[in-house]
């Protein structure tokens, strides 16, 4: 290796320039930033940014930093960037446009290099510039560079196979290593499996960001009930799933039936899905009982029930949205009352179409979990009483609980069960995650 990349950790400091305006893609705003080489290989590295905004809410964000001469971005997640080398600016792009004050969103990329030691330096956030000093950390052991510039999945024929099951197809079965498969920018529909007997499976989209790469169906419980109604079905241990769009697009006011029509169908334990958008409206996301999963820097949408089911899951620095305006419980928990843990939602924003209408939840089963965590509420939560009852199973009897969140949709009331400081060393990440083998994605 000619250099060496050194991991390094850019702490911007809080000086505030300028004047801040409120929700406007052109507010200056104070800063924190942590730039992290994550991965390094001969020539390439990947990094990820952890963005703080210090100032005003913003609606539209472009941060901007200098490369030294050699280091450029290849593939970024979380934005688009113009220029990629020198003098970059990073974009939003749609789904995590918005900052809200002491809100924080992480994106990523991978990188090429020459030279040694790159960091970026002059840190701006919507032309404000955020200073602080570079301080390196320990440096990553090598990984393995991202897979050849042909991609393993191409409806265009330019990769290996044309779909993305065709592809797993081909994985041998009870396979012990990871199988990376890259798939180009497109949109695949078809209904996707990852069989039990597959396990290690990494799918990665290869665009600028998740929306470039998009794996669709539309099934519906009307014929195919609602567990069989999913685009992707997940089965095999140890899955991973990046920078890609899994979508149902059936629209559940075509009928007055079968509405609710699964994207994600995901029944495995050990999974993960980081820079992932999940589409749907009614039942989006089944997170089945022997589900352990973490969910990063994601983004989920629906109308009702759209998060659901008795596994445990982590969602991450997320964005979660109710798109109808007439509002919905965000999640339907089904949570064996044996099972500590079920759904966090840690450090993410929920967002609506609609002020006053949405609910955190209800629960499908009388023993359903779910702690929203230092979490951005939205006004589009119902203040009063954002905890809703579901087929004869009672909110006030669920284990339904919020710790420390923020923004117009969070108070303390009484329909509000809060943690105590003393409780919430029992339900972090790390905690939810664990089990038994001491599972830590983070």
């Amino acid at each position: 290796m000619a250099a060496v990349i050194a991991a390094a950790v850019v702490t911007l400091g809080t000086t505030v320039a300028g004047v801040a305006t409120a929700v406007s893609a052109q507010a200056a705003a104070g800063c924190q930033v942590t730039y992290e080489v994550t991965g390094q290989w001969t020539g390439g590295f990947t990094a990820n940014v952890k963005i703080r905004n210090l100032g005003d809410a913003v609606n539209g964000w472009r941060l901007g930093w200098t490369f030294p001469a050699g280091q450029s971005i290849t593939q970024a997640w979380g934005f688009t960037a113009s220029p990629t080398s020198g003098s970059v600016v990073a974009t939003n792009v749609d789904y995590n446009a918005a900052i809200a004050t002491n809100a924080t969103i992480e994106v990523g990329f991978n990188g090429s290099w020459t030279g040694s030691n790159p960091s970026p330096s002059t840190f701006t956030l919507n032309g404000t510039t955020c200073t602080g000093t570079t301080a390196p950390t320990t440096t990553p052991p090598p990984t393995t560079p991202p897979p050849a510039s042909r991609p393993t999945v191409a409806a265009d024929g330019t990769g290996t196979y044309r779909t993305v099951q065709d592809a797993i197809d081909a994985v041998p079965a009870n396979n012990t290593q990871r199988v990376v498969i890259t798939i180009k920018p497109g949109t695949y529909r078809q209904v996707v499996r990852v069989p039990a007997n597959k396990p290690h499976l990494t799918l990665q989209g290869l665009g600028s960001s998740p929306s470039n790469v998009v794996l669709v169906y539309h099934n519906s419980a009307g014929t195919h009930g609602t567990s069989g109604s999913a685009s992707m079905f997940v089965d095999g241990a140890n899955f991973v799933a990046e920078n890609l769009t899994i979508s149902n697009d059936f629209d559940e006011s075509s009928t007055t039936s079968g509405h609710q029509a699964v994207a994600l169908h995901l029944n495995a334990d050990r999974a993960v899905l980081r820079n992932v958008r999940l589409l749907g409206d009614q039942d989006t996301f089944l997170v089945n009982d022997r589900t352990r999963a973490y969910v990063k820097n994601s983004y989920v949408e629906g109308t009702v029930d759209f998060i659901f089911g008795g596994g445990t899951i982590v969602f991450d620095t997320s964005s979660i949205y109710e798109k109808r305006s007439s509002g919905g419980p965000i999640t339907a928990a089904s949570t064996d009352a044996a099972k500590t843990y079920g759904f966090l939602f840690y450090r993410s924003t929920i967002t609506g179409a609609a002020n006053n209408v949405t609910t955190l939840g209800r629960p499908w089963r009388q023993g359903a979990q779910v702690l929203y965590r230092e979490s951005t509420l939205s006004a589009t939560i119902r203040n009063s009483q954002p905890w809703t009852d579901m087929s004869g199973n009672t909110w006030q009897n669920a284990r339904f609980l919020e710790y420390r969140n923020t923004g117009a949709g969070a108070t303390v009331n009484g329909n509000r069960p809060q943690l105590s400081d003393a409780q919430a060393a029992n339900y972090t990440p790390q905690r939810y995650l664990a089990g038994a083998d001491g599972w830590n994605p983070m």
